[in-house]
């Protein structure tokens, strides 16, 4: 993935989209050009992380599906089947999913800046598509709150993509290894619940 010198920040380029009309998803993805995926992960991420209509959280995750795989196998630029590539978002549905966000991201922008290259080696990178498809799987499951955590990862890992960070790369690898630890947690207390019930059907 390149880089392009002076790119437009993410967060202005979310609001000349959102001061469209409306757009869609491929013209998102030329609009933030060789940065696409990085930006896309963060776009489709961070609304997760507001309260949604049930079910969002699935149609949100399901294009994270397609991209994160994308990262992890190094492509070179993203694709999306046509039904998706083709698919509008309206400006004022934009405007309200990151209009709370957006003061958040300028100010993470502002003490953003590119460092640590190595972690965006194409291995790095490839690490980080596969923690990220990992983690779309995750948040595409029916769990109460279960996806604010995988979807701050993923808009994090995304968002030092596109800045080219390495410091906001290590938050993601910290958010990533706690969110596998919360998610064994709940495995267990699962399992261990399935025994019980088990258990007391046999002794029935």
């Amino acid at each position: 993935m390149d880089d392009d010198g002076d790119f437009p920040s993410i967060s202005q380029i979310i609001r000349d989209l959102a001061a469209r009309e409306s757009v869609s998803i491929g013209e998102i993805v030329e609009v933030f050009g060789t940065r696409a995926f990085g930006a896309l992960l963060f776009f489709f991420a961070l609304p997760n992380l507001l309260p949604l209509p049930p079910g969002s959280s699935t149609i949100l995750g399901a294009p994270l599906l397609l991209l994160a795989p994308q990262v992890a196998m190094g492509v070179a630029a993203p694709w999306l089947p046509r039904a998706v590539d083709d698919r509008r978002l309206a400006g004022a549905d934009l405007s309200r999913a990151f209009g709370r966000l957006l003061p958040w991201i300028e100010r993470f922008e502002k003490i953003s800046r590119p460092r640590m290259a190595p972690l965006f080696s194409p291995w790095g990178e490839r690490v980080i598509g596969v923690l990220c498809a990992a983690l779309a799987f995750v948040l595409i499951l029916p769990i109460p709150l279960g996806n604010l955590l995988p979807a701050l990862t993923i808009g994090v890992f995304g968002f030092s993509l596109f800045q080219r960070d390495g410091l906001f790369a290590v938050a993601g690898y910290v958010l990533a290894g706690f969110s596998g630890f919360l998610l064994y947690l709940a495995a267990d207390v699962v399992i261990g619940g399935v025994r019980l019930l088990l258990n007391w059907l046999s002794g029935a």
